[in-house]
């Protein structure tokens, strides 16, 4: 079985994703690919830096994730902009990566752990879809601590996804990570069993 997972943004993705590793599933995840197209030398860096200009970059040639982050999340075109570079290239990837994995090991569970799998509109690539769940006000705090974001910095972020209810609300299952961990992986534990997984 092939399953998207997703959230909000400081939800706790990651965390869900490894509890489900733990337990034998296989992990395809869009922030890994979407991190490897924006290394030196790949055509889709080459592409944002002919767009946005040669400040996103360090003088090593790496991206300077902070520098474009700065020019993108105030400004809808340019994230769409931005979307539109990177989005094909990771696309295609992930499909690469859950075909490989699905062909190699037909029992096993893929997890495919994309961010902004609705506002992608990929849901269409899944039979079910978790959604890592946390309240906007846990969010928030999450992001001003985790980044040392001012609650205006951490505002545009959320503002720039889609709204976390209404993420629950498409949802075939919801993982609930506001409370602690143990919560969260008695929840998984359960989702697995309810599954039939192995």
């Amino acid at each position: 079985m092939i399953m998207g997972l997703t959230g909000g943004i400081a939800s706790g993705k990651s965390t869900v994703s490894a509890l489900f590793v733990n337990k034998g599933a296989k992990l395809v995840d869009a922030d890994v690919i979407a991190r490897e197209v924006m290394l030196p030398g790949h055509q889709v860096l080459a592409a944002t830096v002919r767009h946005f200009g040669q400040d996103i970059l360090f003088p090593d040639g790496t991206l300077n994730r902070a520098k474009l982050g700065e020019i993108v999340f105030r400004d809808p075109e340019a994230i769409q902009t931005l979307n539109d570079l990177t989005h094909p290239a990771i696309r295609q990837e992930i499909r690469s990566r859950m075909q490989e994995m699905d062909t190699l090991e037909p029992e096993r569970l893929i997890i495919v752990d994309i961010p902004l799998l609705f506002e992608s509109n990929l849901q269409g690539m899944f039979e079910e879809i978790v959604v890592v769940y946390v309240p906007r006000e846990v969010q928030l705090a999450r992001l001003m601590e985790r980044n040392n974001w001012s609650k205006e910095q951490a505002e545009d972020r959320l503002n720039a996804q889609m709204d976390i209810e209404l993420k629950r609300s498409k949802a075939s299952y919801v993982i609930d990570n506001s409370g602690d961990l143990v919560h969260t992986e008695m929840q998984v534990a359960k989702l697995w069993d309810r599954l039939g997984l192995l």
